[in-house]
């Protein structure tokens, strides 16, 4: 009789794992799925209150574009971590701990260390994949610029607003939200390679066009490298800040320098 409860409790424990790990499994595309749910939302939630401040005659018109754009932008990527975030907690008190997002202490000298070598390392393998796409790939345009809504500036401060928005805010919040929420999530229900490769794939995706999907995968894969390294996102909130310095000066600062480098 003994021997028959210990098999039946060997058993329960198999159909136990074989569940728990079927129920994991299915986080591979739930936990992804809500996050791009929130981007959607938290930009439809942005554009319906324009639109009703428009409707209210709310004189929009009148406010600098860059303004404006900026607004958005902090709002969007504001509601969009209340939704990813604190919604589960207060529908189903799923909470979200420091530990999950990687925020669990101030930055650290091997955070600031790590970033030159990862920005390194993500500059020569992004650049080598582009090429080769360009190469072997000739529906992709290795050239495309995204369009990151600041193309018309000429004034000082909408230069520190378009800073302010590309290489500050968007880093602290995609970082929070990739790095930090979705790959934090992942990694505890599939093995963490595979955590990391979804959580770049989505990163890549949502970049749109073929060239910025690639740089932005290989950027996403040492991003998420530097937080399993540091057990943190500071680097990898770091990185990603120089990442888009550099965009930014290339964009609005020296915009000719990617012309003279090819020649």
């Amino acid at each position: 009789m003994l021997q028959n409860y210990s098999n039946s409790q060997t058993e329960t424990k198999d159909n136990l794992e074989k569940t728990r790990l079927k129920r994991n499994w299915w986080m591979l595309l739930i936990i992804p799925a809500w996050v791009t749910a929130g981007f959607f939302i938290a930009q439809l939630t942005v554009d319906g209150l324009f639109l009703l401040l428009r409707v209210a005659n709310i004189p929009l018109g009148s406010i600098d574009r860059t303004v404006l754009n900026t607004v958005m932008i902090a709002l969007i990527y504001l509601l969009t971590l209340v939704f990813v975030i604190f919604v589960p907690w207060l529908i189903k008190k799923y909470r979200t701990t420091k530990s999950d997002i990687g925020l669990t202490r101030l930055p650290s000298w091997s955070d600031i260390i790590l970033t030159p070598a990862g920005l390194v390392i993500y500059l020569i393998i992004s650049s080598l994949l582009i090429f080769l796409a360009g190469k072997l790939l000739p529906w992709i345009d290795i050239n495309q610029v995204q369009n990151v809504g600041y193309s018309q500036i000429s004034q000082r401060y909408e230069y520190i607003l378009a800073f302010a928005a590309l290489v500050v805010i968007a880093p602290i919040a995609e970082e929070i939200i990739f790095r930090g929420y979705l790959y934090g999530k992942l990694k505890k229900f599939v093995p963490i390679w595979v955590a990391i490769l979804a959580t770049s794939l989505l990163f890549g995706a949502i970049h749109g066009a073929w060239n910025l999907a690639i740089d932005t995968f290989v950027l996403s894969i040492v991003l998420c490298s530097l937080r399993e390294i540091t057990g943190n996102i500071w680097s990898s909130i770091l990185l990603h800040m120089a990442k888009n310095g550099i965009a930014f000066y290339i964009l609005f600062i020296y915009p000719t320098l990617l012309t003279t480098l090819v020649r």
